[in-house]
């Protein structure tokens, strides 16, 4: 049995890379987004009575990696790249069918100039990710406290801290669009986005990542985060 799936909007996050995403929702709660709805669902009584629930599911296209297949055995990051385990017994993005989910909180609805989007935070997402449904997050269903996870039981922690240098301190403090900005790069870095095998490198190391329309490089110096620049990100 083969069928199509029509996505039913876009999400318009700040990550516009795949480096530097959190592994779950909600690690980064400054993360703000918008899902904004496909023609065919622009109107309001798709989402009637929504705004009553605090947290939403969302299901997702993997659509950077959909079209380069699947692997019956993975390695996930949180073993440290080395273990394999089935692609069911993980949230790894190389699926069959190249479907993920996320609970994400709720904002608000915006309807303006005829669009209809939703405003969500603690996303996880990348920018331009197809969503194919949305739900309700129940509490008395979703949340088992008593449930068994694995190799993942716990809430990845570091011991990762970060400092700015005073460019990236005064760029921050110029721009207001943001207001959370210092803290959201803060808190990305915080959950050490580096490939596992990067994290045994005793040697200072330089990266760069972009987070909304900004261009973010820092070094990595043990357990140390220092964000050397912050500047508007370059057209491609």
């Amino acid at each position: 049995m083969h069928f199509d799936i029509q996505p039913i909007g876009v999400i318009h996050s700040p990550y516009k890379q795949k480096f530097a995403i959190p592994r779950q929702p909600r690690l980064v709660p400054e993360a703000k987004a918008k899902l904004v709805f496909c023609e065919d669902f622009n109107r309001e009584e798709f989402v009637r009575g929504i705004e009553e629930f605090s947290h939403l599911w969302l299901l997702f296209r993997f659509h950077e990696t959909a079209d380069k297949g699947y692997s019956a055995l993975v390695r996930p990051p949180r073993l440290g790249g080395n273990a394999r385990k089935g692609v069911f017994a993980t949230r790894a993005t190389f699926r069959p069918n190249g479907i993920g989910m996320s609970a994400v909180k709720l904002e608000g609805v915006e309807y303006k100039n005829g669009q209809l989007a939703l405003l969500l935070s603690g996303i996880d997402l990348l920018d331009g990710t197809p969503i194919v449904d949305i739900k309700p997050y129940l509490p008395y269903s979703d949340a088992l406290t008593d449930a068994a996870a694995g190799f993942a039981d716990t809430r990845p922690e570091t011991q990762m801290t970060v400092s700015f240098s005073d460019q990236a301190e005064d760029f921050i403090s110029q721009q207001s669009q943001y207001p959370e900005l210092r803290a959201f790069i803060g808190n990305v870095l915080k959950q050490d986005p580096r490939p596992a095998y990067k994290k045994k490198q005793e040697n200072p190391q330089n990266y760069g990542m972009n987070l909304y329309n900004f261009n973010i490089r820092w070094q990595v110096d043990g357990e140390h985060n220092h964000v050397l620049e912050v500047a508007i990100a370059e057209p491609d």
